[in-house]
Protein backbone atom coordinates (compact mmCIF):
# COMPACT_ATOMS: atom_id res chain seq x y z
CA UNK A 1 0.00 0.00 0.00
CA UNK A 2 0.85 3.33 -0.77
CA UNK A 3 2.82 5.04 2.15
CA UNK A 4 -0.16 7.99 3.62
CA UNK A 5 0.37 11.48 3.15
CA UNK A 6 1.48 13.33 5.80
CA UNK A 7 -0.14 15.61 8.17
CA UNK A 8 0.17 19.23 6.83
CA UNK A 9 -1.95 21.40 9.26
CA UNK A 10 -1.32 24.82 8.05
CA UNK A 11 -2.98 26.20 5.12
CA UNK A 12 0.35 28.77 4.35
CA UNK A 13 2.84 24.89 4.13
CA UNK A 14 0.19 23.53 1.67
CA UNK A 15 2.80 23.02 -1.65
CA UNK A 16 1.93 21.26 -4.94
CA UNK A 17 3.83 17.97 -4.04
CA UNK A 18 1.94 17.73 -0.87
CA UNK A 19 -1.55 18.09 -3.69
CA UNK A 20 -0.56 15.63 -5.47
CA UNK A 21 0.59 12.99 -3.21
CA UNK A 22 -3.21 13.34 -1.73
CA UNK A 23 -4.99 12.79 -4.73
CA UNK A 24 -2.66 10.02 -5.72
CA UNK A 25 -3.73 8.44 -2.79
CA UNK A 26 -7.21 8.77 -3.00
CA UNK A 27 -7.02 7.42 -6.52
CA UNK A 28 -8.19 11.10 -7.46
CA UNK A 29 -5.49 11.60 -10.48
CA UNK A 30 -2.65 8.81 -11.56
CA UNK A 31 0.55 8.54 -10.63
CA UNK A 32 2.18 10.35 -13.83
CA UNK A 33 0.06 13.15 -12.72
CA UNK A 34 1.17 16.37 -10.70
CA UNK A 35 0.10 19.40 -9.23
CA UNK A 36 2.32 22.11 -10.85
CA UNK A 37 0.73 25.13 -9.43
CA UNK A 38 -2.60 26.41 -7.23
CA UNK A 39 -4.60 29.26 -5.82
CA UNK A 40 -5.55 29.53 -2.53
CA UNK A 41 -8.57 31.51 -1.36
CA UNK A 42 -10.32 31.50 1.77
CA UNK A 43 -14.01 30.08 1.85
CA UNK A 44 -16.73 30.12 3.91
CA UNK A 45 -17.58 31.38 7.64
CA UNK A 46 -17.02 28.86 10.22
CA UNK A 47 -16.28 30.04 13.40
CA UNK A 48 -14.02 26.80 14.45
CA UNK A 49 -12.79 25.68 11.20
CA UNK A 50 -10.70 27.66 8.49
CA UNK A 51 -11.97 26.22 4.69
CA UNK A 52 -9.36 27.42 2.09
CA UNK A 53 -10.18 26.34 -1.70
CA UNK A 54 -7.21 25.56 -3.75
CA UNK A 55 -7.57 26.06 -7.34
CA UNK A 56 -5.27 23.40 -9.28
CA UNK A 57 -2.96 23.11 -12.27
CA UNK A 58 -1.79 19.92 -13.47
CA UNK A 59 1.17 18.36 -15.49
CA UNK A 60 1.46 14.49 -17.21
CA UNK A 61 -0.41 12.34 -19.32
CA UNK A 62 -2.75 11.13 -16.20
CA UNK A 63 -4.18 14.51 -14.90
CA UNK A 64 -7.80 14.42 -15.42
CA UNK A 65 -8.32 15.29 -11.54
CA UNK A 66 -10.64 18.06 -9.63
CA UNK A 67 -9.81 21.40 -11.14
CA UNK A 68 -10.13 22.28 -7.22
CA UNK A 69 -10.29 21.34 -3.95
CA UNK A 70 -11.29 22.42 -0.51
CA UNK A 71 -9.12 21.62 2.88
CA UNK A 72 -10.71 22.65 6.13
CA UNK A 73 -7.98 23.74 8.96
CA UNK A 74 -8.29 24.67 12.69
CA UNK A 75 -9.42 28.03 13.02
CA UNK A 76 -6.58 30.69 12.56
CA UNK A 77 -8.05 32.18 16.28
CA UNK A 78 -6.44 30.59 19.12
CA UNK A 79 -9.86 30.87 21.16
CA UNK A 80 -11.36 29.11 18.41
CA UNK A 81 -8.23 26.48 18.00
CA UNK A 82 -8.59 26.11 21.25
CA UNK A 83 -12.75 25.26 21.84
CA UNK A 84 -12.35 22.94 18.81
CA UNK A 85 -9.44 21.06 20.97
CA UNK A 86 -11.43 20.64 23.71
CA UNK A 87 -14.85 19.44 22.18
CA UNK A 88 -13.06 17.07 20.38
CA UNK A 89 -14.56 18.58 16.93
CA UNK A 90 -11.07 18.35 15.19
CA UNK A 91 -10.89 14.23 15.95
CA UNK A 92 -14.93 14.06 15.46
CA UNK A 93 -15.08 15.52 11.83
CA UNK A 94 -12.12 13.10 10.93
CA UNK A 95 -13.85 10.30 12.25
CA UNK A 96 -16.89 10.49 10.88
CA UNK A 97 -15.29 10.76 7.54
CA UNK A 98 -12.77 7.78 8.14
CA UNK A 99 -15.65 5.22 10.11
CA UNK A 100 -19.24 6.47 9.49
CA UNK A 101 -19.74 8.67 6.49
CA UNK A 102 -20.19 6.04 3.79
CA UNK A 103 -22.82 3.85 5.67
CA UNK A 104 -25.01 6.77 5.75
CA UNK A 105 -26.98 7.84 3.02
CA UNK A 106 -26.73 11.68 3.43
CA UNK A 107 -24.97 13.93 0.84
CA UNK A 108 -22.00 15.12 2.22
CA UNK A 109 -18.55 16.30 0.51
CA UNK A 110 -16.33 13.58 -1.02
CA UNK A 111 -13.39 13.54 1.34
CA UNK A 112 -10.01 12.57 -0.33
CA UNK A 113 -8.09 13.02 3.09
CA UNK A 114 -8.33 13.55 6.52
CA UNK A 115 -5.87 13.79 9.15
CA UNK A 116 -5.86 14.90 12.97
CA UNK A 117 -2.98 14.93 15.39
CA UNK A 118 -4.77 13.81 18.86
CA UNK A 119 -5.61 16.23 21.27
CA UNK A 120 -4.10 19.01 19.13
CA UNK A 121 -5.53 21.78 16.73
CA UNK A 122 -2.90 20.11 14.05
CA UNK A 123 -5.95 19.32 11.47
CA UNK A 124 -6.67 18.88 8.02
CA UNK A 125 -9.73 17.72 6.02
CA UNK A 126 -9.11 17.60 2.00
CA UNK A 127 -12.78 17.60 0.03
CA UNK A 128 -14.24 17.64 -3.44
CA UNK A 129 -15.15 21.72 -4.08
CA UNK A 130 -18.81 21.80 -4.29
CA UNK A 131 -18.95 25.32 -5.94
CA UNK A 132 -21.30 26.88 -7.78
CA UNK A 133 -23.63 25.51 -4.71
CA UNK A 134 -24.54 28.32 -2.63
CA UNK A 135 -23.98 27.79 1.43
CA UNK A 136 -26.71 28.85 3.54
CA UNK A 137 -27.08 31.61 5.46
CA UNK A 138 -27.88 31.02 9.51
CA UNK A 139 -28.99 34.85 10.06
CA UNK A 140 -31.55 35.27 6.76
CA UNK A 141 -33.16 32.34 7.18
CA UNK A 142 -34.03 30.21 4.39
CA UNK A 143 -37.46 29.23 2.22
CA UNK A 144 -39.77 26.64 3.20
CA UNK A 145 -38.76 24.83 0.06
CA UNK A 146 -35.61 24.74 1.13
CA UNK A 147 -36.31 23.04 4.44
CA UNK A 148 -38.28 20.17 2.88
CA UNK A 149 -34.81 19.49 1.24
CA UNK A 150 -33.30 19.59 4.53
CA UNK A 151 -35.32 17.56 6.70
CA UNK A 152 -35.45 14.63 4.44
CA UNK A 153 -31.90 15.01 4.10
CA UNK A 154 -31.86 14.67 7.94
CA UNK A 155 -33.91 10.89 7.59
CA UNK A 156 -30.79 10.32 5.31
CA UNK A 157 -28.34 10.85 8.03
CA UNK A 158 -30.31 8.95 10.27
CA UNK A 159 -32.25 6.34 8.89
CA UNK A 160 -29.84 4.13 7.56
CA UNK A 161 -28.02 3.18 10.77
CA UNK A 162 -31.31 4.01 13.14
CA UNK A 163 -31.12 1.99 16.52
CA UNK A 164 -28.28 0.02 15.01
CA UNK A 165 -26.72 -1.55 18.41
CA UNK A 166 -22.91 -1.56 16.35
CA UNK A 167 -22.69 1.92 16.56
CA UNK A 168 -21.95 1.52 20.04
CA UNK A 169 -18.47 0.09 19.02
CA UNK A 170 -17.57 3.42 18.04
CA UNK A 171 -16.51 5.23 21.13
CA UNK A 172 -16.36 8.73 19.46
CA UNK A 173 -19.75 8.73 19.18
CA UNK A 174 -20.49 8.85 22.77
CA UNK A 175 -21.28 12.09 23.53
CA UNK A 176 -22.40 10.95 26.81
CA UNK A 177 -19.15 13.10 28.64
CA UNK A 178 -20.42 16.25 26.38
CA UNK A 179 -23.57 16.37 27.68
CA UNK A 180 -22.66 15.93 31.00
CA UNK A 181 -20.52 18.82 30.98
CA UNK A 182 -22.99 20.81 29.81
CA UNK A 183 -25.10 20.24 32.54
CA UNK A 184 -22.65 20.71 34.84
CA UNK A 185 -21.63 24.17 33.45
CA UNK A 186 -24.82 25.74 31.89
CA UNK A 187 -25.83 28.15 34.90
CA UNK A 188 -22.23 29.43 34.91
CA UNK A 189 -22.08 29.67 31.38
CA UNK A 190 -26.02 31.23 31.19
CA UNK A 191 -25.22 33.97 33.75
CA UNK A 192 -22.05 35.00 31.22
CA UNK A 193 -23.84 34.80 28.31
CA UNK A 194 -26.66 36.89 29.62
CA UNK A 195 -23.88 39.58 31.10
CA UNK A 196 -22.87 40.23 27.62
CA UNK A 197 -25.57 39.85 25.06
CA UNK A 198 -28.51 40.87 27.76
CA UNK A 199 -29.13 44.03 24.99
CA UNK A 200 -29.91 41.47 21.91
CA UNK A 201 -32.01 39.12 24.03
CA UNK A 202 -35.47 38.43 23.92
CA UNK A 203 -37.20 38.47 26.79
CA UNK A 204 -38.41 35.05 26.23
CA UNK A 205 -35.02 33.79 25.95
CA UNK A 206 -33.87 35.49 29.26
CA UNK A 207 -37.09 33.25 30.69
CA UNK A 208 -35.72 30.55 28.67
CA UNK A 209 -32.74 30.01 30.43
CA UNK A 210 -33.05 29.20 33.57
CA UNK A 211 -36.22 26.64 32.33
CA UNK A 212 -33.48 25.03 30.63
CA UNK A 213 -31.29 24.97 33.66
CA UNK A 214 -34.16 23.40 35.83
CA UNK A 215 -35.09 20.65 33.05
CA UNK A 216 -31.55 19.77 32.34
CA UNK A 217 -31.45 16.88 34.96
CA UNK A 218 -34.74 15.71 32.95
CA UNK A 219 -33.99 16.26 29.37
CA UNK A 220 -30.98 14.03 30.04
CA UNK A 221 -32.48 10.86 31.92
CA UNK A 222 -34.04 10.70 28.85
CA UNK A 223 -32.12 8.13 26.19
CA UNK A 224 -33.30 8.14 23.15
CA UNK A 225 -35.50 4.65 22.28
CA UNK A 226 -33.16 3.97 19.01
CA UNK A 227 -29.93 5.88 18.64
CA UNK A 228 -28.85 7.09 15.36
CA UNK A 229 -26.07 9.50 14.29
CA UNK A 230 -26.89 13.19 14.48
CA UNK A 231 -25.34 16.06 12.97
CA UNK A 232 -25.77 17.92 16.52
CA UNK A 233 -25.02 21.61 14.68
CA UNK A 234 -27.64 21.03 11.61
CA UNK A 235 -28.13 24.38 10.37
CA UNK A 236 -27.79 26.64 7.87
CA UNK A 237 -24.21 27.49 7.77
CA UNK A 238 -23.70 24.15 7.40
CA UNK A 239 -25.69 23.46 4.22
CA UNK A 240 -24.83 24.22 0.33
CA UNK A 241 -27.68 24.83 -1.61
CA UNK A 242 -27.24 23.90 -5.45
CA UNK A 243 -28.41 26.58 -7.65
CA UNK A 244 -28.05 25.08 -10.93
CA UNK A 245 -28.62 21.89 -13.26
CA UNK A 246 -26.25 19.13 -12.18
CA UNK A 247 -25.49 20.45 -8.86
CA UNK A 248 -26.71 18.50 -6.19
CA UNK A 249 -29.81 19.90 -4.47
CA UNK A 250 -28.37 19.66 -0.64
CA UNK A 251 -25.21 18.93 0.74
CA UNK A 252 -24.15 19.00 4.29
CA UNK A 253 -20.79 19.77 5.65
CA UNK A 254 -19.04 20.06 9.24
CA UNK A 255 -19.00 17.08 10.36
CA UNK A 256 -17.12 18.02 13.66
CA UNK A 257 -20.33 17.21 16.09
CA UNK A 258 -21.48 14.09 15.13
CA UNK A 259 -22.56 11.87 18.07
CA UNK A 260 -25.36 9.17 19.03
CA UNK A 261 -28.54 10.84 19.70
CA UNK A 262 -32.26 11.49 18.94
CA UNK A 263 -32.79 11.80 15.25
CA UNK A 264 -35.97 14.67 15.61
CA UNK A 265 -33.17 16.43 17.83
CA UNK A 266 -31.20 17.81 14.87
CA UNK A 267 -34.46 18.47 12.64
CA UNK A 268 -35.96 20.61 15.81
CA UNK A 269 -32.16 22.08 15.89
CA UNK A 270 -32.34 23.23 12.33
CA UNK A 271 -36.21 24.91 12.46
CA UNK A 272 -35.81 26.15 15.65
CA UNK A 273 -32.99 28.60 14.03
CA UNK A 274 -33.77 28.78 10.50
CA UNK A 275 -36.71 31.30 10.37
CA UNK A 276 -38.56 33.58 12.36
CA UNK A 277 -41.23 32.81 14.45
CA UNK A 278 -44.34 33.25 12.37
CA UNK A 279 -42.85 31.16 9.58
CA UNK A 280 -42.12 28.44 11.76
CA UNK A 281 -45.29 27.84 13.18
CA UNK A 282 -46.82 27.91 9.76
CA UNK A 283 -45.02 24.64 8.09
CA UNK A 284 -43.18 23.05 11.01
CA UNK A 285 -45.74 20.12 11.49
CA UNK A 286 -45.67 19.70 8.03
CA UNK A 287 -42.29 19.72 7.88
CA UNK A 288 -41.44 17.21 10.64
CA UNK A 289 -44.40 14.86 9.09
CA UNK A 290 -42.34 14.52 5.66
CA UNK A 291 -39.09 13.34 8.01
CA UNK A 292 -41.18 11.23 9.60
CA UNK A 293 -42.09 10.01 6.44
CA UNK A 294 -38.87 9.63 4.98
CA UNK A 295 -37.98 7.20 7.93
CA UNK A 296 -41.07 5.16 6.92
CA UNK A 297 -40.89 4.92 3.41
CA UNK A 298 -37.05 4.60 3.16
CA UNK A 299 -35.55 3.29 5.96
CA UNK A 300 -38.73 1.27 7.01
CA UNK A 301 -38.94 2.71 10.74
CA UNK A 302 -42.37 1.28 11.60
CA UNK A 303 -41.80 1.35 15.60
CA UNK A 304 -41.80 4.86 15.49
CA UNK A 305 -45.35 6.51 15.05
CA UNK A 306 -45.90 9.91 14.27
CA UNK A 307 -46.97 11.28 17.91
CA UNK A 308 -43.40 10.07 19.55
CA UNK A 309 -41.63 11.59 16.58
CA UNK A 310 -43.35 15.17 17.14
CA UNK A 311 -42.99 14.37 21.14
CA UNK A 312 -38.73 13.72 20.71
CA UNK A 313 -39.16 17.21 18.56
CA UNK A 314 -40.32 19.10 21.04
CA UNK A 315 -38.43 17.96 24.03
CA UNK A 316 -35.68 18.99 21.39
CA UNK A 317 -36.44 22.13 21.35
CA UNK A 318 -33.91 23.83 23.42
CA UNK A 319 -30.96 22.39 20.83
CA UNK A 320 -29.88 25.53 19.26
CA UNK A 321 -30.35 27.79 22.30
CA UNK A 322 -28.37 25.48 23.86
CA UNK A 323 -25.44 26.11 21.48
CA UNK A 324 -25.55 29.59 21.03
CA UNK A 325 -25.24 29.77 24.43
CA UNK A 326 -22.50 27.68 24.66
CA UNK A 327 -20.97 28.44 21.42
CA UNK A 328 -20.93 32.20 21.32
CA UNK A 329 -18.94 32.07 25.04
CA UNK A 330 -16.07 29.54 23.51
CA UNK A 331 -15.01 30.71 20.14
CA UNK A 332 -13.30 34.14 18.94
CA UNK A 333 -16.37 36.85 18.65
CA UNK A 334 -16.81 38.12 15.76
CA UNK A 335 -19.69 40.82 14.40
CA UNK A 336 -21.57 38.42 12.42
CA UNK A 337 -20.85 35.51 14.80
CA UNK A 338 -22.40 37.48 17.58
CA UNK A 339 -25.42 37.74 15.06
CA UNK A 340 -25.82 34.43 14.29
CA UNK A 341 -25.64 33.10 17.86
CA UNK A 342 -28.49 35.58 18.79
CA UNK A 343 -30.85 34.71 15.75
CA UNK A 344 -30.34 31.26 17.24
CA UNK A 345 -30.83 31.64 20.70
CA UNK A 346 -34.32 34.18 20.54
CA UNK A 347 -35.70 31.93 17.44
CA UNK A 348 -35.05 28.85 19.10
CA UNK A 349 -36.37 29.90 22.80
CA UNK A 350 -39.54 31.25 21.05
CA UNK A 351 -39.92 28.05 19.72
CA UNK A 352 -39.87 25.98 22.97
CA UNK A 353 -42.43 28.71 24.16
CA UNK A 354 -44.48 28.03 21.64
CA UNK A 355 -44.45 24.30 21.64
CA UNK A 356 -44.93 24.74 25.57
CA UNK A 357 -41.63 22.47 25.81
CA UNK A 358 -41.39 22.79 29.42
CA UNK A 359 -44.62 20.38 30.16
CA UNK A 360 -43.68 18.12 27.42
CA UNK A 361 -40.24 17.44 28.64
CA UNK A 362 -41.50 17.52 32.23
CA UNK A 363 -43.81 14.83 31.61
CA UNK A 364 -41.63 12.43 29.73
Amino acid sequence: MARRPPLVADPELVTSGWLTEVLQHAGAIGADAKVTSFVASSIGTGQVGANVRFALTYDGTDSDGPASVVCKFASRDPDSAAAGVSTLTYETEVAFYRDLADTVDVSRPHCYFAEVEQGTANVVVVMEDLAPAEQGDQIAGCTVEQAVLVVEEAARLHGPRWGDPTLQQLAWLDGSRTSEGVAMMLGAIWDAFVERYRATLDPVTLEAGPQLIALMPVIRSKAPSAPTPVHSDYRLDNMLFGTSDGVRPLTVVDWQTVRLGLGPGDVAYFLGNAFEPALRRSCERDLVARYHRSLIDDYAVDDYPLDECWDDYVRSSYNSLIMAIFASMMVGRTERGDAMFMAMANRSAQMAADLDAPSVVSSS
